[in-house]
């Protein structure tokens, strides 16, 4: 949180958010032209199917290394916090790069992309090979995630734009590079990838070391003084996202199950792509929350209010009008059945983005107050709604598409909300009773 304790102006949070946003929506262009290079291979389906089996197990074990943008800018506050996060960082990043080399070097590697994942032995080998070069990137993902945390505790979030900016310029070049030597390997996508990483790391490094030597040696604000607090709060975001991330493949499988299962699965991936394109720049409200709640509510609440509807009359645009079927044939080549099917899916999310901002908010006080065990529990909810929900709209319409994906995603976004504010609710209430409970001479039962 901020350490001065004046009103925040709507001018500070735009100031705050804009930079947050923006580097949002520019890590799509990072793996467009990851994409684009590969496509460009003699044999581009092979190419890209092994690039994107190794990558759909990356988001799994990246997500370890990514919490400690969140842990971080929630908690670090002296330069004693700062070490004791430093000590918990080394202990993850060790065992991803652990768990990236048992992928790599042993049959494990091959067990887990021909068999949990069902690929084709060619595209299995190929996946291994890719992560050769990607057991690196959640190492330098960590690094970035750890300092653009100090960043954004400091409001520099600036930075975090000016990062991307050179990790999206050094992947040009690098592809452009790839290009003129041949593109022969999915190996070579993972390559520009991790090499734009240590570029984005390296900038966030340069900035976030030279502010956390400027933190306070001991702040009396700051309650960490060890890896054990760390963890506490650190803990129950790893379980639940381990718990969400299991989730989309459980939606393929069983769209995969309808009347027209490729096309059901297509046309969610289609409208997913879409859905995350208009809800690119409006990922960071949680950062909005998360700094200012407690300096001032009243404006965060009227910030989100502001512009927390705009993804939803995005998205509507998009599903209601020709705009939509011109983003979907302009940009992604969609046409034809997928086009039409992709349209209808495309409304099945306006309840999920419209949802999202508000839940989002709800998430970053929950953080401000360091109470992540309430997250592990609502975002639990998610996983069981939206998996109860696939399995009934599935076997009660299965003449549907992808629409019935995105009708569960949205199911299990509103049961998330619900059971989080009901849950905080009650935590809120606890807490009060708890302080009336210690006054002197009052009765908590009064």
């Amino acid at each position: 949180m901020p350490e001065h304790h004046d009103r925040v102006s709507l001018r500070t949070l735009f100031l705050f958010f804009i930079p947050l946003g923006v580097s949002a929506v520019l890590i799509n262009l990072s793996h467009v032209i990851i994409n684009g290079t590969l496509a460009r291979a003699d044999d581009p389906e092979l190419v890209i199917a092994g690039y994107a089996t190794a990558m759909s197990l990356l988001t799994v074990s990246e997500r370890p290394a990514v919490l400690f943008r969140e842990t971080c800018s929630a908690l670090v506050r002296d330069r004693v916090s700062y070490r004791a996060i430093l000590k918990v960082a080394f202990i993850v990043f060790g065992a991803s790069l652990a768990f990236g080399a048992m992928i790599s070097y042993t049959p494990v590697g091959t067990l887990v992309f021909a068999g949990a994942y069902g690929a084709e032995r060619e595209v299995a080998d190929a996946a291994v090979n890719v992560y050769h070069v990607l057991m690196f990137l959640s190492i330098f993902s960590g690094i970035r995630c750890l300092y653009q945390g100090v960043i954004i505790y400091k409001m520099r979030t600036r930075w975090l734009t000016i990062g991307m900016v050179f990790r999206l310029g050094g992947m040009f070049l690098m592809a452009q590079y790839i290009q003129h030597i041949g593109v022969t390997s999915s190996t070579q996508g993972a390559i520009i990838f991790v090499f734009g990483m240590m570029i984005e790391a390296f900038v966030s490094w340069l900035e976030g070391r030279n502010l956390a030597r400027k933190l306070p040696t001991e702040s009396p604000e700051c309650e960490v003084r060890s890896p054990r607090q760390i963890m506490r709060f650190y803990n129950p975001l790893l379980f639940s996202s381990f718990i969400v991330v299991w989730v989309p493949p459980i939606l393929n499988a069983l769209l995969g199950n309808t009347d027209r299962g490729t096309l059901s699965i297509s046309s969610f991936a289609v409208a997913g792509s879409l859905t995350n394109l208009c809800l690119g720049f409006f990922t960071y409200f949680h950062q909005i929350a998360l700094q200012f709640y407690r300096t001032d509510p009243r404006q965060v609440r009227r910030f989100v209010l502001l512009i927390g509807f705009t993804p939803a009359l995005l998205l509507s645009a998009f599903a209601f009008t020709p705009a939509g079927e011109w983003m979907l044939a302009n940009l992604l080549g969609v046409e034809g059945r997928l086009l039409a099917e992709s349209m209808i899916a495309l409304r099945g999310f306006i309840p999920f983005v419209l949802i999202f901002p508000w839940l989002d908010t709800l998430n970053g006080i929950i953080l401000s107050k360091g109470q992540t065990k309430l997250m592990f529990g609502s975002q639990t909810g998610n996983a069981i709604v939206t998996t109860a929900l696939i399995v009934f709209l599935t076997l009660s319409l299965p003449e549907w598409t992808g629409i019935l994906g995105a009708l569960a995603q949205s199911g299990g976004m509103i049961a998330e909300l619900s059971l989080l504010y009901w849950l905080f609710r009650r935590a809120v209430k606890s807490e009060a009773i708890d302080t009336l409970a210690a006054m002197p001479g009052k009765d908590a039962t009064n």
